[in-house]
């Protein structure tokens, strides 16, 4: 039978597999900012374990390491700077129309 007859048949694709995010070498910890920061959002907050692609027990430990420098004043709780200034620029601008009016 012809390969070209099969249609059913997957074609055999190559695929480059992710490296893993943590290595074998690196500390989970509270202090290690560069590690944890890798697995927060632009808003502050922890990305899920499969955003991370992290096993269970190395996202339960990174959940805990960021916790942790939360609680020390390491990392922000929430990081909405962006957001506040947009809010405020919006509120004067409301505020101004409602005076015309």
């Amino acid at each position: 039978m012809d390969k070209s007859k099969r249609p059913f048949l997957k074609s055999k694709r190559s695929f480059r597999r992710r490296l893993p995010p943590i290595q074998s070498g690196d500390r989970i910890d509270y202090r290690n900012m560069s590690l944890i920061s890798r697995f927060i959002s632009e808003q502050g907050k922890i990305l899920s374990r499969r955003v991370n692609r992290l096993t269970l027990k190395q996202q339960r430990l990174i959940t805990i390491a960021i916790k942790q420098a939360r609680i020390l004043s390491l990392l922000p709780f929430l990081n909405n700077e962006k957001q506040f200034e947009r809010n405020e620029s919006t509120a004067r601008t409301t505020g101004l129309r409602t005076r015309n009016d």
